[in-house]
């Protein structure tokens, strides 16, 4: 039930040991925001039963859909089927349970991976379904569409109110640092902290250098959220990033430098790029007022500090 100004009274952040509810979880408390759920024993939500269960305990006000598998490169390679079906499961599940409790609000988060592999830069939101997907990670962006259409269909046959967010590539406190299933912040950080501590003449980053990202600091992407769950209520799919990209091999310099890190940066051709380019193009969020606060060497500064406090506790 929604308090008397407007406020939801329930909220449940699905995935919220992970970097992205983690980060929502901060964003909520921080505004007083009442959390249900968040000190319950974990819950597998591809069990559709369990799923179903948690929800209808809850009856939340409010759901954010932060719980998803994700992975880099090398991850969704190696691991397409896990990749595929647990974020169809999960998502699907948290979605239906959401809209059979009865929940008022709920937000998808989905991925910028969903756009065509060259797609036209900045990716404009109607871009989606335009063209083919980059396939080192069409698994899990397939899922991700499935996700944005489910709660595209629940709105329109059952007068939910479920939106969709694209966020860019994330980096933050919590992030996955193993280098097996990292994404290329986190890998970065760690290959060349661990560098620096062996005194190694080099570290080898994969592919060229050349492929362009854009990178949101978590924090921002939270308080983005929020934003979003107070002044949206459209089916229409909505980006959230910088607005701003740079080169891998720019990162790689930055992060070098950050890290301390005097050795050399060897790029391997031979490994592969990705997608050439992903910029969203973040008009429609600029134009409802909302834009990223934190700048990239700033915020991965503040990651490091976080990585280096806790890089036992991540080791175990």
């Amino acid at each position: 039930m929604m308090e008397p100004d407007g406020r939801p009274s329930r909220i449940y952040v699905a995935g919220a040991t992970g970097m992205v509810g983690s980060a929502i979880v901060r964003r909520l408390r921080q505004d007083g925001y009442p959390l249900v759920g968040d000190r319950i024993p974990r819950v597998d939500l591809r069990d559709q039963k369990a799923a179903h269960q948690l929800l209808g305990e809850l009856t939340p006000d409010w759901v954010f859909v932060a719980a998803a598998h994700v992975g880099g490169i090398d991850a969704n390679n190696t691991y397409p089927a896990d990749f595929i079906y647990d974020n169809l499961m999960i998502q699907t599940n948290v979605i239906h349970a959401s809209y059979e409790a009865g929940v008022g609000k709920l937000l998808f988060l989905g991925s910028s991976c969903i756009y065509p592999r060259l797609a036209p830069q900045p990716m404009k939101e109607e871009h989606l379904l335009s063209g083919y997907l980059e396939p080192t990670n069409e698994p899990y962006a397939i899922a991700k569409i499935a996700g944005i259409i489910t709660a595209r269909s629940y709105n329109r046959q059952y007068g939910t109110h479920f939106i969709s967010v694209m966020p860019t590539n994330l980096y933050g406190p919590r992030d996955n640092f193993n280098l097996k299933t990292s994404h290329v912040v986190p890998a970065l950080m760690r290959r060349m902290h661990e560098a620096k501590n062996a005194d190694a003449a080099y570290v080898e980053v994969w592919g060229s250098g050349r492929p362009r990202r854009e990178f949101l600091h978590v924090d921002d992407l939270a308080d983005a959220c929020l934003f979003l769950m107070e002044a949206y209520d459209s089916s229409d799919l909505i980006n959230i990033g910088t607005g701003t990209d740079i080169t891998i091999g720019e990162l790689a310099l930055m992060m070098k430098e950050i890290v301390g890190f005097s050795g050399e940066i060897r790029f391997n051709p031979a490994m592969p790029d990705g997608t050439p380019r992903k910029l969203l193009d973040v008009s429609r969020m600029t134009a409802l007022g909302w834009q990223a606060s934190t700048p990239l060497r700033e915020g991965l500064a503040m990651t490091y500090e976080w990585f280096v406090a806790n890089e036992e506790k991540l080791r175990k």
